[in-house]
């Protein structure tokens, strides 16, 4: 299937909301769709790092907190 979009002609707003909807269908399919294999040596390199102490976690709130002012 060849699909096109006339994205020139779309505007910003237009462009994200085409996103959302294609992204909200994918959604409701996410159990039809295997992960890429990397994903999962992404997965284990990260998990080993944690492991050796070289890498460590925080919470989602101080996350939240940290980016908001790296941003600002």
């Amino acid at each position: 299937m060849n699909i096109s979009l006339p994205l020139d002609e779309m505007t910003i707003e237009e462009k994200l909301q085409l996103m959302e909807t294609i992204w909200d269908d994918l959604s409701r399919h996410a159990d039809e769709m295997e992960p890429p294999a990397w994903h999962g040596e992404v997965l284990a390199e990260r998990e080993a790092a944690v492991a050796r102490g070289d890498e460590t976690f925080e919470d989602w709130e101080t996350a939240k907190q940290r980016i908001e002012k790296d941003i600002r």
